[in-house]
């Protein structure tokens, strides 16, 4: 798989540790290439409180609702309601998820559909109209590959939190405690992240914006909106990543090259800039330096349970269980308490004909999470499932 790849927040992104020394910044000759890419700050034509701003019919809707004397919980049931239809269930009924496109909260309302990081804008613009305590944030996850437009993707991920002193609960019988609104609860990040302003969320939609422009071969609006991510979040490290990638496109090697180990320096765990940085030295030769970065790569990636968790992904979805049984085996013997590693080995489990494994690992999940229907279902499930 192409590691070359664009930090995509369909969903978020290359989360991990800052670096432990003060991270210098770039030399703006360095760091711009405004005349290669025509540059014009009109291109970038989406501000903050257009990001954020609920749809007029939406609103007034729910001034009229006379939602401010509720309780919390009322107003989290009224949230769950607008976002996931009258009965919550374990899909989504009235905003499923969509990935190549992030829009704004409006936008996403009216086509009642949207990626991971649209519908978190639109449920967190909805609950501030309510008044609910709410925290959007990033989620550490496995690395998830898509190739759009002959460019790669990986998605992080981001979510959205109720605080209430731990006594709020989403439905009757799934537990109470903090809210967490998930869109792609699947992946496994119901859990808290780390938290983002709504500058940071801004970043992340322009930098998804530039990585569709990316795709479609528009480079000076990618390059616009690249730079407008920066220059809203300039700790970002994916961006940088993501501009060295439009770099190396156009022959700016030295450029690329500056702005990955920023990326790098930013987070030192971002394989996807690390990875990036090893495949630019390799092509100009310096092989003893790249060398250096695939060793890092590989004993990283063996450590991390996260890692194994996406090789699984990827061999589940091509229908070769066994060998997605043994990456999430890997995962297991690596990790505690996820909840995701648990889940995705009782179904390759099931696939590959162990439904003995299938459900003790079914559960093991019980043990672990809120949402006890959850497991209960994917017990039921894995008894009737047939196997292969």
């Amino acid at each position: 798989m192409n590691i070359n790849a664009l930090a995509f927040v369909v969903c978020v992104i290359g989360l991990g540790g800052c670096a432990s020394v003060p991270v210098v910044p770039i030399p703006a000759q360095l760091l711009w290439q405004d005349q290669a890419f025509g540059y014009d700050p009109a291109l970038v034509a989406v501000s903050k409180q257009e990001l954020f701003a609920l749809d007029a019919d939406l609103l007034a809707a729910l001034k009229g609702a006379r939602l401010e004397k509720a309780s919390a919980q009322t107003r989290v049931n009224r949230l769950t309601a607008i976002l996931y239809g009258p009965k919550y269930g374990s899909k989504l009924q009235e905003f499923p998820y969509e990935t190549g496109h992030s829009s704004i909260a409006a936008e996403t309302w009216r086509r009642k559909r949207g990626d991971c990081l649209s519908l978190l804008v639109l449920a967190y613009s909805i609950a501030k109209a309510m008044d609910l305590p709410v925290k959007m944030q990033e989620v550490r996850v496995p690395p998830i590959f898509d190739r759009y437009g002959g460019v790669d993707y990986v998605a992080g991920h981001v979510n959205l939190q109720i605080k209430n002193g731990g006594r709020l609960q989403l439905v009757e019988g799934f537990g109470i405690g903090d809210v967490i609104i998930d869109f792609e609860p699947q992946i496994g990040s119901q859990r808290s992240g780390t938290a983002l302003t709504e500058d940071g969320i801004l970043a992340r939609f322009y930098n998804n914006l530039a990585a569709e422009y990316l795709a479609e071969g528009k480079l000076n609006q990618a390059y616009a909106h690249f730079k407008a991510a920066i220059l809203t979040d300039a700790d970002f490290a994916p961006s940088y990543a993501n501009l060295a990638l439009l770099y190396k496109r156009q022959g700016l090697l030295t450029n690329a090259e500056h702005l990955l180990r920023h990326a790098i320096a930013l987070n030192d765990e971002d394989d996807i800039a690390l990875g990036s940085l090893h495949q630019l030295l390799a092509s100009q030769g310096r092989d003893t330096e790249a060398a250096a970065y695939a060793k890092v790569l590989e004993a990283r990636r063996e450590k991390n349970p996260y890692y194994w968790i996406g090789l699984g992904l990827d061999q589940f979805q091509k229908e070769n269980y066994r060998q997605a049984v043994s990456a999430f085996e890997h995962a297991e013997a690596l990790s505690t308490g996820f909840e995701e590693v648990h889940r995705y080995l009782a179904m390759a489990y099931l696939r590959s004909g162990n439904q003995l494994e299938a459900t003790r690992q079914a559960s093991v999940l019980a043990t672990l999470t809120r949402e006890a229907p959850v497991a209960a279902a994917m017990n039921k499930k894995i008894k009737k499932l047939p196997v292969n």
